[in-house]
C-alpha cells in the first residue's frame, strides 16, 4: 500500500466511524436547535478533547491496554451502555442533557462516546499500528483532525437546519435520532459481547 493509499484509508475510515453528522445532529437535539452564545465554545471543546483523546490512544493505546490488562470489548460495552442512557434522555427532554444545565454535554456524550468513543478509538489504534513511516503517521493525525473539524462545523452551523425544520420537525428528528443512537448503542454492546464470548469459560 502506497503512502497516498494509506492516507485515503486513514482519513475515510476514521471520519466514517467518527460520523461527524450524527454528532452534530445529537448536539443540536440536546441543545434544542437553538443558537446560544456558548454553542461555539462547546463545539470547540469537543473538537479539542476529541483530538487529544484520539491522538493519545493512537500513540499509547496498544501499550496502555497491555499495561492495565484492558480489553477493547470493555470499552465497547461501556460505551454502548452510555449511549442507551443518552437515547432515553433524548426521548425525555425534560430529564435530558442541556447546554445550559448541570450536565456537561461537551464531555458526555459529545466527546465520549460519540466523537472519541470505542469504535473511533479502536479504528485509530488499528490504523496507527499500520503506519510504516513518518508520513503515514502524520496522515493518521490529519485524519483525526479532519473528523473533529467536520464535527465542529456541524455543531456550530447545524442550527440553520433546525430553523428550516421548525419545532415539530425538530421533535420528530430528535425522536428519530434517539432511535438511531439506541441502535448504535445496542450494536456497540453486541459487538462487545461477541468479542468477549470466546474468553468466557463455557462448560
Amino acid at each position: 500500500m502506497s503512502t497516498f493509499e494509506f492516507a485515503l484509508v486513514a482519513i475515510s475510515s476514521i471520519v466514517a466511524i467518527m460520523n461527524p453528522i450524527s454528532t452534530a445532529a445529537i448536539f443540536l437535539s440536546l441543545t434544542g436547535g437553538e443558537k446560544p452564545e456558548n454553542n461555539k465554545k462547546i463545539a470547540s471543546k469537543v473538537a479539542k478533547l476529541g483530538f487529544v483523546i484520539l491522538g493519545f490512544f493512537a500513540l499509547t493505546g496498544t501499550l496502555l491496554f497491555q499495561v492495565f490488562s484492558i480489553e477493547m470489548y470493555a470499552f465497547q460495552i461501556a460505551g454502548g451502555i452510555l449511549l442507551v442512557t443518552i437515547a432515553l434522555k433524548m426521548l425525555s427532554p425534560s430529564d435530558g442533557f442541556s447546554a445550559n444545565g448541570k450536565g456537561d454535554i461537551s464531555i458526555i456524550p459529545l466527546t465520549f462516546p460519540l466523537t472519541a468513543g470505542p469504535g473511533t478509538i479502536t479504528t485509530t489504534i488499528l490504523v496507527f499500528s499500520q503506519a510504516t513511516n513518518i508520513f503515514e503517521t502524520v496522515f493518521v493525525f490529519l485524519a483525526i483532525g479532519v473528523g473533529v473539524i467536520l464535527s465542529y462545523l456541524g455543531m456550530v452551523y447545524g442550527y440553520k437546519l433546525f430553523n428550516l425544520l421548525g419545532k415539530t420537525g425538530i421533535q420528530v428528528a430528535t425522536s428519530l435520532m434517539a432511535v438511531i443512537v439506541l441502535a448504535i448503542a445496542i450494536q456497540f454492546i453486541i459487538s462487545g459481547i461477541i468479542a468477549v464470548a470466546p474468553h468466557l469459560p463455557i462448560t
